[in-house]
């Protein structure tokens, strides 16, 4: 399926079969033309050419021949309206009126006959060249702003004209024409943007050309500016004819091949080195969707721009891998990734070495992931450690610091600023997949935890023994192997089931007062026995994550309450008894650390009933206590061998003696 939606993500184009950088030496075979081929320009060099197009082009406006007809005849209403206010009451002779009319629309003819331009954002962009195209009617004429009025400058006009006859109604005839303005030389946007396509058009992308059998670089050559633009013209020509329809499937196919073999690698990388994440379903998926996630993003990035492709967070992926596995698994598969998307990007050889480097130096900055703030200062290390790379190699390319482009600094600065979304995903991935971190653990595993702080207030001599047998566990688990941060924080919350009846369990009990004293045996079986289902149900209530769960689950396994079973048998014959009623629900321990934490919290709570523990007594008891867990088959679901447990024994017995403050007795 992981690899169907990878090839599903990749676009369906060839790839340039030969990998160049400027600067540096041709390491191929001597490359000979087997087709003509066009050089390119680059395209730094078309941008300017485009500028100074754009920069030559006259912005095109149109006189508006309808609108300048119908606001002339508003014009004499207008008059007619405002005159007939004014002298209403006083007899006018038809002369005057006529003379006022006669030099109104004079004024206004002469004005809107060279018309008023409009103030657009057009008209200011080209405002420093001053020159435009007018059209009116059929003809199109070029004009600077200084022949045409504009609001303002008709305004002065109005004014200057009617101020030199005295003999008009000057206030009635400027109100008039003041009213009257309007702007009848309009922008057309339609003809500019076709005049600018037509330039840009003209432009040409080529220059030069190379013939079919004409050599274009030689083995060892140095690639040089003027090489460097003759390849990429070359590998533009190489990947157009790929993408006709006939190299679709050949296309397609050589995906496939690719994207499996380095699928399966993982796989066999998977199933050799870390057999434990191999045979977990829910780890294997995590994995699977990490490498999807990213190499979706990146595509998604290039199809967009690929100028925001080193904004992309790759190194988020050793991130959230080293959170749930160790470091190993976290480069190898970063590893995997990058090899896939460089199959994407341009400049592959670049892009894997920068890739490579920075998620090294992330996967260092949490090889002891502990705090959360752990994850700001692997951010700063990823951006000190793009720049660098990047800076070297823009000098080994150019040869100058003139080369490096500063705007890759601030996208480094934008891919290490969101690689801090790690955080967030750990926690989700943590909740979807159930998997756990070692952060969430040393968060769990702090006794100001609100239910440890309980358990200690609650049922001291719970929290005691608690605390004990997780230093064993971790000992025990740093000697044999194992994850000893797992099993300290699953004993520490082993028995928090005992809160619900505290005075119950020997630990807690004081001045030699046992409430069991007055109980049957089969409501003492039940109290002890029932402490499992009730620590789960705290658990589950406080949120605690399945791993610590099966701590609490699989401490006593299925074995028999011992002591009050035997003190039924003393009444009562074996099979009249319940066995069911005296029996831990189990299930048996599933991993080395609760097997490891089974072993000490059964050691330390029997250690306990010893009253002058000695080095001989104490030697008996941890070989009987383990002795019979294995005869009660408590360890066959669990991966861990006889060798490891003789030693467990010999940790067990030597922190015992250290704890009880025994005398080893040496031979005279």
């Amino acid at each position: 399926m992981s690899i169907i939606l990878l090839v599903i993500i990749f676009p369906k184009e060839g790839k340039f079969k030969y990998e160049f950088q400027r600067g540096r030496p041709w390491m191929h075979r001597d490359l000979i033309a087997t087709y003509n081929i066009a050089i390119l320009k680059p395209e730094a060099e078309v941008e300017q050419e485009r500028q100074n197009i754009l920069a030559q082009i006259k912005p095109y406006f149109v006189y508006d021949e309808e609108l300048t007809k119908e606001n002339r005849e508003k014009l004499a209403v207008s008059f007619e309206e405002n005159w007939n206010e004014k002298y209403k009451d006083v007899k006018i002779s038809d002369r005057q009126k006529n003379l006022n009319w006669n030099r109104c629309s004079a004024i206004f003819d002469s004005i809107i006959s060279i018309g008023i331009i409009e103030n657009t954002a057009e008209l200011e962009e080209f405002k420093q060249q001053k020159n435009f195209i007018l059209i009116r009617g059929n003809q199109a004429e070029e004009k600077t702003l200084d022949d045409v009025f504009t609001i303002q400058t008709a305004y002065d006009q109005v004014l200057k004209s009617i101020l030199s006859s005295q003999k008009l109604d000057q206030t009635l005839l400027l109100n008039v024409l003041e009213n009257a303005l309007f702007r009848n030389i309009k922008f057309d946007a339609s003809k500019t943007s076709e005049e600018k396509q037509q330039a840009l058009s003209k432009i040409s992308l080529t220059r030069g050309m190379v013939q079919t059998g004409e050599r274009i670089i030689s083995k060892g050559e140095l690639v040089s500016a003027e090489k460097f633009q003759i390849l990429e013209s070359m590998k533009y020509e190489y990947q157009e004819q790929l993408g006709a329809s006939a190299a679709y499937y050949m296309i397609l196919l050589g995906q496939v091949i690719l994207i499996s073999i380095s699928m399966v690698v993982l796989f066999f990388f998977l199933m050799y080195f870390r057999r434990e994440i191999f045979l977990d379903n829910a780890r294997i998926a995590l994995i699977l969707l990490v490498i999807i996630m990213m190499v979706f993003i990146t595509s998604l990035v290039i199809k967009y721009s690929v100028g925001y492709l080193y904004l992309v967070p790759i190194c988020i992926i050793p991130l959230i891998i080293r959170a749930f596995f160790d470091t190993r698994p976290a480069l190898y598969v970063h590893i995997i990734t990058i090899i896939i998307i460089g199959f994407l990007v341009p400049n592959s050889f670049e892009f894997v070495f920068l890739q490579l480097i920075a998620g090294i130096i992330a996967i260092i900055s949490v090889v002891q992931l502990q705090r959360r703030a752990q994850f700001f200062m692997s951010s700063l290390m990823i951006f000190l450690t793009y720049s660098s790379v990047y800076i070297g190699l823009s000098l080994v390319q150019e040869g100058s610091f003139n080369g490096i482009d500063w705007k890759f600094f601030l996208l480094f600065a934008g891919s290490a600023i969101l690689t801090l979304f790690s955080y967030p995903l750990i926690y989700l991935f943590e909740k979807v997949f159930g998997l756990i971190t070692d952060v969430t653990l040393i968060e769990l595993s702090n006794t100001n935890n609100p239910l440890l702080r309980k358990l200690s207030a609650v049922a001291p001599g719970t929290f005691q023994h608690s605390m004990q047998v997780a230093n064993l566990a971790e000992e025990i688990l740093f000697e044999i192997g194992g994850d000893t941060l797992l099993a300290r924080t699953g004993a520490l919350y082993h028995d928090i089931g005992k809160m619900e009846a505290p005075a119950y369990f020997v630990e807690n009990q004081q001045q030699g007062k046992n409430p069991h004293d007055k109980l049957d045996p089969d409501d003492s079986a039940r109290i002890i026995v029932n402490h499992i289902k009730r620590g789960v149900d705290m658990a589950k209530k406080y949120n605690l994550p399945k791993q610590v769960i099966d701590f609490i689950v699989t401490h006593q396994g299925d074995r028999k309450v011992e002591y009050f079973y035997h003190m039924k048998l003393k009444k009562f014959k074996k099979e009249d008894i319940n066995d069911k009623l005296y029996s831990y629900p189990g299930p048996i321990p599933m991993s080395r650390e609760t097997a490891v934490v089974m072993m000490a919290d059964s050691v330390e709570a029997a250690a306990r009933s010893i009253k002058e523990p000695t080095e001989e007594s104490l030697s008996k008891l941890v070989e009987h206590i383990v002795n019979k867990q294995i005869e009660a088959n408590q360890f066959i679901d669990s991966n861990i061998t006889f060798r490891e447990i003789t030693k467990i024994k010999e940790i067990l017995k030597k922190k015992l003696l250290i704890s009880y403050h025994v005398r080893i007795e040496y031979p005279e």
